[in-house]
């Protein structure tokens, strides 16, 4: 994933076009050198190589978070959303039939948070949330290598698949079910070392949300698994059949 922001809009879409380029070239060359070599599975070829990378760079974003946990004096909260009211000075309305453009008195939801001079506890967890989220985007990712390296190998439908599946699906749930708990306790967490108690901006209240993503990725992975392990019984049963009537024909 990456993102940019700017003033301006054109900026920012020149940026996001600058990185699916990089992708597509990346795709490209590695469909070039399968077609220079004859490869007949291109299509795997380049799945494993885009997914490598992605957990290969996940792997190195994994590190630079522990590492600013103990050496960075700021924390970042992301991949969460927490209500603080407007400021009382904000200019707002209340009324029903405002004239012209107003915004409504309320307040709103902020999805990334960065503490200056954050304590050892706020930096870990807000590492552990970045951790989890970050383990939790990569696992499709990490399913997908393991599939793609075990059909190169003429193994598709074997137990390595099926189990690296299953652990997935689990650690789909887990991680998605963390990262979105430990994101919403390090925002609030951030919010109530920054705000003193008698702030309107100082959170009274943990509000904890569990999106339905996990577990709707985890019971996608296990249906997968079960898929191949059918497939590999299949496999099984046909081999066992060609041996018992090998001679026959």
């Amino acid at each position: 994933m990456f993102g940019y922001s700017s003033n301006e809009l054109w900026p920012s879409l020149l940026f996001i076009a600058a990185g699916l380029a990089v992708v597509a070239v990346i795709v490209g060359i590695v469909v070039w050198r399968g077609k220079r070599r004859g490869s007949r599975t291109l299509a795997i070829d380049a799945a494993l190589t885009v997914s490598g990378w992605w957990v290969t760079l996940s792997a190195l974003g994994a590190i630079v978070i522990v590492l600013k946990v103990f050496t960075a004096d700021f924390a970042e909260i992301a991949s969460t959303s927490i209500w603080v009211p407007w400021p009382q000075d904000l200019p707002c309305s209340d009324e029903f039939e405002p004239v012209g453009a107003v915004l409504n008195c309320g307040g709103g939801t902020i999805s990334n948070i960065t503490v200056g001079g954050a304590s050892l506890g706020l930096r870990a967890l807000a590492g552990a949330a970045q951790l989890s989220n970050l383990a939790f985007t990569t696992m499709p990712a990490a399913m997908l290598m393991v599939i793609c390296f075990q059909t190169l190998r003429g193994r598709t439908f074997s137990h390595t698949v099926s189990r690296a599946l299953t652990i997935g699906a689990v650690g789909v749930l887990v991680f998605g079910v963390a990262s979105d708990l430990l994101g919403a306790i390090a925002a609030t967490a951030a919010l109530r070392e920054v705000f003193p108690p008698d702030s309107q901006w100082y959170p009274m209240t943990f509000s904890l949300n569990v999106t339905p993503l996990p577990f709707a990725a985890a019971l996608g992975l296990i249906a997968l698994a079960a898929v191949f392990r059918q497939g590999l019984r299949l496999q099984q049963e046909k081999e066992a059949l060609l041996k018992d009537t090998e001679g026959l024909v």
